[in-house]
């Protein structure tokens, strides 16, 4: 079927006065309470409904339309045809709506449907009705009850009324900050969508930080020539944890050894197991020591080298590595303990650490892939990329960049501790102010509120303006409805949903999406091979 809106603007002086007209006729004789009247009842009605619509327009500054909707059905079997008819009036009908069939007027309704904007009078006064504004936008498609930002990227489509879905999560003025949540079972669907988001937001040029524990990003980093950093026993790239970058701290601030040792506490809290305030207090002094033997101090002047009479950052190679904190660790008895817990670090299956960085970070894409080290030792990874990522996202305050925290519970979760989950948190609640996006992804709901009681969990969640549900298990959408306002349909809902469909909450609006894409966008994130084949098996 065809279907043809058309809408007429009156003029509101000249309806303003015929309703008063209307107004007074009929009070008159509602006045005069004839109760053997039939139409008393119909006369009522339509004085209230002309009082409705003068206020509108006169206090509410409404229009008034005349709205008319022509619907043209087709069919190759006239028996079809008459069932499809009868289906269309049955819907109408229960929706409270008219209809009327177009007898003798098929080929003015037929003409009406076509984009010729052709509404002849000869069909106009039967199809008419009164609308006002408020009601005649409820008629536009797309834009019901749903999400449509004005630059925003596209999402999907409102799983209740297929109006489009876009959304602009850097939009300060309507979110509070860019941050995302992506939570959902193995198989739901979050993988799909986050590279959906990658993809889309590579096309206008913004920088992302990926940080990939299961190797699944590195189709679509290479599809869209990003840059791919492994690291592990088999990679020959290296990141040095105890190099301090320039962009580490702002311009116009101050304290690149202060701030390096604050976040440097955090990866040795993995490491050495949590630790006290006396033992922060000696690594802190060995820490001290170990920039001291680099020439490096708390006078940000000491980060500086001359040459040739410029004033340059000093090189990776002018850094300490980690055998230097080893070297220093071993000579006191007090931190012996300390050092012999490195020697994996240093000596083992996790010498990568100890070396100078090798990679450069320079383009819009970049995915840290931290598959080989191992389920044990991903945490040292992701805190490893996070922190060096971190610093790129201070770099500019004018560009937009986000960073995807695949499997986040291992940062702040029961298996991490306070020191890194407190980085954690300020990532995703200063990242605003950078011109970032924190993404957060899980499909471990109860290990992201498992440390501290929940507390970093939460705080994430509160600190992300856009939230995407995909399907979870009962166990998962009890402790998430601990820590948000889902209501109880929403709970059914989430336990339900499909592969590829999303609970969304975008600042305050809760709807239920589905998560589209083209066929180029299918082909790009799966690859070629695994496209074919999800293609033949549909």
């Amino acid at each position: 079927m065809n279907i043809s809106i058309f809408y007429e603007r009156q003029d509101p002086y000249k309806t303003i006065k015929d309703l008063t007209y209307h107004i007074g006729n009929v009070g008159v004789e509602l006045k005069e309470k004839n109760q053997n009247r039939e139409d008393i009842d119909i006369a009522a009605f339509t004085y209230n409904d002309a009082k409705y619509i003068r206020k509108e327009i006169q206090i509410n500054n409404e229009d008034i339309y005349f709205l008319y909707i022509y619907i043209s059905i087709y069919s190759k079997d006239i028996r079809d045809l008459e069932y499809y008819i009868n289906k269309v009036e049955g819907i109408t009908q229960s929706k409270g709506m008219q209809t009327r069939r177009a007898n003798f007027r098929q080929e003015e309704i037929f003409l009406s449907c076509f984009p010729i904007i052709e509404n002849k009078a000869i069909i106009k006064n039967a199809a008419r009705r009164n609308i006002l504004t408020s009601g005649l936008i409820s008629t536009y498609p797309f834009i019901s009850s749903t999400i449509f930002d004005k630059d925003g990227i596209f999402i999907g489509t409102n799983i209740y009324n297929n109006s489009l879905v876009f959304i602009d999560r850097y939009d300060t003025n309507k979110y509070k900050n860019a941050n995302m949540c992506i939570f959902g079972t193995s198989g739901a669907g979050k993988s799909f969508y986050t590279k959906l988001l990658i993809l889309r937001y590579k096309l206008l040029g913004i920088k992302q930080y990926i940080i990939d524990p299961d190797r699944e990003y590195y189709i679509l980093c290479e599809k869209l020539k990003g840059t791919q950093i492994k690291i592990g026993p088999n990679s020959n790239t290296y990141i040095n944890i105890l190099e301090i970058r320039k962009e580490s701290i702002e311009e116009n601030e101050t304290g690149y050894l202060a701030t390096k040792i604050g976040k440097l506490m955090g990866f040795f809290n993995l490491i050495f197991g949590n630790i006290d305030e006396e033992e922060k207090a000696i690594i802190e002094d060995k820490l001290i020591i170990v920039y001291q033997n680099k020439d490096i101090t708390f006078d940000d002047n000491s980060l500086f080298k001359k040459v040739s009479n410029k004033k340059q950052f000093k090189g990776q190679r002018d850094m300490p590595i980690l055998e230097d904190l080893y070297k220093v660790l071993i000579k006191d008895e007090k931190t012996k303990k300390f050092a012999t817990k490195l020697i994996p670090f240093i000596k083992g299956s996790m010498n990568f650490f100890n070396n100078y960085t090798n990679v450069e970070l320079n383009n819009d894409l970049i995915v840290a892939d931290i598959y080989d080290l191992g389920e044990e030792n991903l945490k040292f990874g992701m805190y490893l990329f996070t922190d060096i990522f971190w610093d790129k996202i201070k770099e500019n305050r004018k560009q937009k960049k986000a960073i995807y925290l695949d499997e986040i519970w291992r940062l702040i979760g029961v298996t991490s501790n306070k020191d890194v989950a407190s980085f954690i948190y300020k990532i995703f609640k200063t990242i605003r102010k950078y011109g970032g996006s924190g993404v957060a992804i899980t499909q471990d709901i109860s290990d992201i509120f498992s440390l501290e009681n929940g507390t970093y969990g939460k705080s994430i969640l509160n600190n992300s303006s856009i939230k995407a549900f995909f399907a979870l298990e009962e166990e998962n959408i009890k402790i998430l409805s601990e820590y948000t306002n889902l209501s109880q349909k929403e709970k059914i809902e989430i336990k339900s949903l499909k592969r590829g469909e999303a609970l969304m909450f975008v600042g305050e609006s809760h709807i239920l999406t589905k998560i589209e894409s083209s066929e180029m966008e299918n082909r790009i994130i799966e690859g070629e091979e695994k496209f074919e084949e999800n293609y033949n098996s549909n």
